[in-house]
């Protein structure tokens, strides 16, 4: 949660700007920053459209999108404009998602710096920086039970290769249980 957590903050409150009343789009909804990206932008008020594969709508929707555009199926250009957009992949979907920020719009991205900038907005490509403050503030939301971290398969210590050797599914963040308690 510590870097996920953090990357979603930035991404929407320092880069993004967001705020109440406003539209993001969140690629990778289901995914480790997009999880908490949706929740975080559910939070302040804002209208939250999340994408990814058609597997990870239901873990979108139910972490609080509004939307959910399946990236292989669905036409990414009819979402509309937005205020914001949180990209995580970059490449076509981030020179794509560019032409969907409305003016004095940002595009944030974590993947690489743009290849192309929204026609009247800007552009921020960050990595994603250590704050205390702002780690106390996620880590108070999910004690109270404002934030959740999606967890996915459990698994030994034993068992380890296994839980990273099928890579990326969505769904939550293996977990490796050293010992019961």
């Amino acid at each position: 949660m510590p870097v996920s957590g953090l990357t979603a903050w930035q991404a929407l409150f320092d880069h993004g700007r967001l705020q109440a009343g406003q539209t993001v789009l969140i690629h990778g909804a289901a995914g480790g920053v997009g999880s908490i990206a949706v929740q975080l932008a559910k939070r302040v008020g804002a209208t939250v459209i999340g994408t990814g594969r058609a597997h990870n709508r239901d873990v979108a929707l139910d972490l609080g999108a509004d939307a959910f555009v399946d990236l292989e199926n669905d036409r990414l250009e009819d979402v509309g404009e937005v205020d914001v957009v949180l990209d995580v992949f970059g490449e076509e979907i981030g020179v794509r998602s560019a032409g969907l920020v409305r003016a004095g719009g940002t595009l944030v991205t974590i993947a690489a710096p743009p290849e192309f900038e929204p026609r009247y907005g800007r552009s921020v490509f960050f990595v994603v920086e250590a704050d205390r403050a702002q780690l106390t503030r996620l880590a108070a939301l999910v004690r109270e039970g404002s934030l959740r971290v999606p967890i996915g398969s459990r698994h030994s210590l034993e068992e380890v290769p296994k839980a990273f050797a099928a890579g990326r599914q969505g769904g939550g963040k293996p977990i490796i249980v050293v010992a019961e308690p």
